[in-house]
């Protein structure tokens, strides 16, 4: 159907506007251009995050693997369509690529990673302010934390904070993480993610909302009198944190959310006496107390680092063997050694970044030398680096042909692709099974990935990419995205075999490929967890099979695995880990320095079984069954009609995105039918004839991901979506029409469906007229479109019956002016006043919905103040207590000495008391001036700005 001007100009409108907060409608925008499934809960929390707009932030704390960075997603997406472009996001280090590699994939949007590096890089090609670079930021708590000054200086309108629960002790003076990002970030709005917003004490709860709003709780103090150690009830704590706090379990979306099984297999393979000589070699070197190889400032972690590649290759160890021996042979002749061995290995063996974090805090080198030590040291690693050489054939390498041909009978079994990726933590290790697979029948059908991906093949396979992919979305114009994006394309496509380092645990969606290797189990849980959370996702269609080796002659490593699957369940069931046990792992690192304590203090399998035993129990402590309770009634949805609205949820989402993908099809073959050829099929056009600063070529009108599965996805298509330039220059045309006094004439007996009310219109004349009405308050802006129509008797036609008409196909009919301005003149006056009652109305609902958020916000603040006053009087109270045992104690006092010294205690405790009281006063003074002075700022904001637009005036026909 074609439309005409006036419809085009009032769909445009319908696209573009702004709605209130709280329904379906607000998000409309971010739903339509994401590439996203519709998954209620999560339509719902980005909802609730965006509900109130006097609230300065929430915690979305669904359970692990609901999607919580889609949540977030939606949220900056909507922001983004508002024009509202101020956006930030802190995560740890080891995420800040996958949050760059979903923004792009699944929302359009565009982002920055900023670290030292990169903010420099940007100063010297003119960047006067790195934060200020017209995308989302991106950086780590790290850096975040050293960017203190500069991050109080920007007016950001969103800030989201991943993986929260490390900055649940924000409360505390001695975090200085949590203080820092307190301080640069107060005042501004915030989303918190977090699985784990609980996990040991409801303190946590207190620390997390300190981060949020300095109001939602009173001091510390109070907090812990009230509900910890006090009468405040459970109840009473589960009703304040409803405002901030949003939680989904997993057994809630069971219905729209349908994960495939986890099936684990474990290889076991003996190392030969070549393997066991250098592992019990190596094993001597890290558990002696005095060695030069590893560095002081450096030991224990390097010790980590040596002994987790050790049980990868002895590949990888003789490169580290190689680094350490630079190291010594510079001591050698310097005293004093440039040789950085952790940020070397890092580097070098693509190990994750944490490690490089936890460098900063330990104490440098030892300044002695004893040079024979140090001759000894360079012999012995000289002698093991030739020991590693001389292993041509790994057992383990060996192994894992055994296990590939086993995985891959699994897949045809199940008809799954056959697709592996194999997981090592050493690029070296990496390099090895490339070759070696590549010799034993798998040449031409591997591709490795990496941190960097700049090796020849790597290179290659961009190369290629690019090629095919010219002219298309598919190229962001970051080299280091799109030779991911190339790498994972040629694995779906073209490979059989993808070997990875730790960089492919971040990131990287893998839904097409459903067998995992662990050829190296990383002894951090959250590390594995995330390894099999890249293919066992929303979006895989077969269970997924992890495969894990064994040493059958390394009691401890078969411990490890026993944790990990027993105590972790990473590898069984529909879900992997679950937050208690993932939340009781604080850091990785440290997690992992306690395994290597075992493995270096542990010599027989009774004593390896009491540590790993010791171990499991303070995970036991730490996941104890109580604060499981209080998690429990605090932060779960109890509410049986929780399915109920997930259901109008998706109801009204897809009724909504139906309408807007309908009206962005016909406004764009309206605006571009003298610009491009349009294919309905699959509704796809070729952009022909140019426009200033839009690239030519094949576009294909965006569809979520499931509609894309129907086959009719052009692959060298760009996506075609209302945040694109084109989209945006396709709906400003439109806006932006003048549009003369016309006739509508709608033609009901050429549209396809009946709609009563429509019918009885037929053979029936008038006039009607579009309005735009904007109401600014609260800090945002609202927009609504208005109808007022009459027929030729002067009846009113209800708006929604006029909506239902501009959807009908229409012809539309000049009009000459000189004799119709004057017959309009009286209906033009009633039209007004129909408007005119109309604003009124949604004026009289936003004042009401306003006056619902500013009282949630009084209220929130007299809580608030009541939480100060009444720790003040408890303090109080509790010096009255003390005070009345001194007296009574001073009474049956037996010697005149205790007396005396009884007396002159009640005397401090009662000048104590006094001063308190005084105290009480001036405090309840304060605190009330406080409360004043914010609902003063309250008030301030309610204001409204209030514009009207006439859009268009019409005579209008039904046939």
């Amino acid at each position: 159907m074609s439309i005409t001007n006036h419809q085009a100009k009032y769909f445009a409108h319908e696209l573009t506007i702004r709605h209130a907060a709280g329904g379906v409608d607000s998000l409309s925008q971010s739903l339509f251009d994401a590439s996203v499934d519709l998954n209620p809960h999560q339509i719902n929390a980005a909802l609730f995050a965006l509900n109130n707009p006097l609230s300065q932030g929430v915690v979305l704390a669904d359970e692990v693997g609901l999607g919580k960075t889609i949540e977030a997603g939606l949220v900056l997406s909507q922001y983004w369509a508002e024009r509202r472009r101020k956006l930030l996001i802190i995560c740890p280090a080891s995420l800040r690529r996958q949050w760059a590699q979903e923004l792009s994939d699944k929302f359009n949007l565009p982002s920055q990673i900023l670290d030292a590096k990169t903010w420099k890089i940007l100063q010297k090609d003119g960047s006067l302010n790195p934060l200020n670079e017209k995308c989302i930021i991106i950086v780590s708590y790290h850096y975040a934390a050293r960017l203190e000054d500069r991050l109080v200086a920007e007016a950001w309108d969103l800030v989201v904070i991943d993986e929260a629960h490390k900055l649940r002790n924000a409360h505390r003076s001695s975090n200085r993480m949590g203080q820092v990002l307190r301080r640069a970030l107060a005042g501004r709005k915030k989303i918190l993610l977090t699985a784990t917003p609980l996990q040991n004490s409801l303190m946590e709860l207190y620390g997390l909302s300190t981060l949020i709003d300095e109001q939602l709780f009173g001091d510390e103090r109070s907090f812990r009198q009230s509900y910890i150690q006090g009468h405040g009830s459970a109840a009473e704590l589960k009703g304040r944190l409803k405002g901030f706090i949003h939680r989904t379990l997993r057994r809630d979306v069971l219905e729209y959310v349908r994960y495939t099984q986890r099936q684990t297999l474990t290889v076991p393979f003996t190392p030969t006496a070549q393997e066991e000589e250098l592992y019990n070699g190596i094993s001597a070197l890290l558990e002696r107390d005095k060695s030069y190889a590893l560095p002081r400032n450096q030991r224990h972690l390097t010790g980590l680092i040596l002994r987790k590649l050790l049980a990868s290759s002895s590949h990888a160890v003789m490169n580290t063997l190689e680094t350490i021996l630079k190291r010594l042979e510079s001591l050698q002749l310097i005293k004093r050694s440039d040789v950085d061995v952790i940020a070397s290995l890092v580097e070098e063996d693509d190990l994750e970044q944490d490690y490089l974090e936890e460098i900063e805090e330990i104490a440098g080198d030892d300044d002695v030398i004893d040079h024979e030590l140090l001759k000894d040291e360079i012999n012995e690693i000289r002698l093991y680096i030739s020991k590693a050489r001389a292993i041509q054939t790994e057992s383990k390498a060996t192994a894992l042909l055994a296990a590939l041909n086993q995985g891959f009978e699994k897949m045809e079994a199940m008809g799954a692709p056959r697709k592996v990726i194999i997981f090592t933590e050493s690029k070296r290790t990496q390099e090895y099974l490339s070759r070696y697979l590549a010799a034993n029948g798998y040449k031409d059908k591997i591709v490795t990935f990496s941190g960097s991906n700049n090796d020849s093949q790597a290179t290659e396979v961009y190369q290629g990419w690019l090629l095919e992919n010219t002219g298309t979305d598919k190229i962001s114009g970051s080299p280091q995205v799109d030779r991911r994006s190339a790498l994972i394309d040629h694995f779906r496509h073209h490979a059989e075999v993808m070997i990875a380092t730790e960089a492919a645990a971040e990131g990287v969606n893998l839904q097409f490929c459903s067998l995992l290797i662990n050829y190296d189990l990383p002894w951090n849980p959250q590390r594995v967890e995330q390894r099999i959370g890249r293919c066992h996702r929303y979006g895989q269609k077969f269970d997924v099979v992890v495969i894990n080796f064994l040493n059958k002659s390394n009691y401890a490593d078969l411990r490890v695995l026993e944790l990990l699957a027993e105590k972790f369940q990473l590898f069984d069931g529909v879900f992997g880990a679950s937050d208690e046990v993932l939340g009781s792992i604080e850091s990785g690192i440290d997690f992992e320095k306690r395994i290597q304590a075992i493995y270096e203090t542990c010599r027989k399998p009774e004593e390896i079984d009491s540590a790993f035993n010791k171990l499991q129990q303070e995970l036991e402590t730490d996941i104890n069954e109580k604060m499981k309770e209080t998690r429990q009634l605090l932060l779960e949805n109890f509410d049986e009609d929780i399915h109920d609205l997930l259901k109008l949820r998706l109801d009204a989402a897809e009724q909504r995105l139906d309408k807007v993908s309908r009206w962005f099809w016909q406004l764009t073959k309206h605006e571009l039918q003298s610009f491009a050829a349009f294919n309905e099929t699959n509704h796809s056009f070729e952009l022909r004839t140019s426009i200033p600063q839009i690239a030519p070529g094949v576009y294909q009108l965006h569809k979520r991901s499931s509609a894309q599965q129907s086959g009719n996805e052009l692959t060298n298509a760009h996506r075609y979506r209302l945040s694109a330039a084109l989209g945006e220059w396709v709906l400003q045309q439109a806006m932006n029409r003048d549009l003369p006094l016309s006739e509508l004439v709608f033609d009901y007996s050429s549209h396809t469906a009946k709609v009563s009310v429509i019918e009885e219109l037929t053979g029936k004349s008038g006039i009607l007229r579009l309005q735009k009405f904007t109401i600014e308050s609260l800090e945002r802006t609202e927009d609504y479109l208005l109808f007022a129509a009459l027929d030729e008797q002067g009846n009113a036609i209800p708006a929604e019956v006029v909506q239902k008409l501009m959807q009908v196909p229409t012809q539309e009919n000049a009009i000459h002016q000189d004799n119709q301005v004057t017959e309009l003149l009286p209906s033009s006056t009633v039209l007004d006043g129909i408007l005119e009652a109309e604003r009124n109305q949604v004026e009289k609902s936003v004042n009401s919905r306003n006056l619902s958020f500013f009282e949630q916000e009084v209220s929130k603040l007299d809580v608030w103040a009541d939480d100060l006053k009444e720790g003040l009087e408890s303090s109080i109270k509790e010096l009255d207590k003390q005070i009345k045992e001194v007296r009574r104690d001073a009474k049956i006092a037996v010697t005149l000495e205790e007396k005396l010294a009884l007396q002159k205690q009640q005397k401090n405790l009662e000048s104590q008391r006094n001063k308190s009281r005084r105290e009480l006063f001036d405090k309840q003074d304060e605190v009330d001036e406080r409360r004043e002075a914010l609902i003063n700022s309250l008030e301030g904001k309610l204001n409204k700005k209030i514009t009207v637009e006439n859009l268009f005036t019409v005579q209008w026909s039904v046939q």
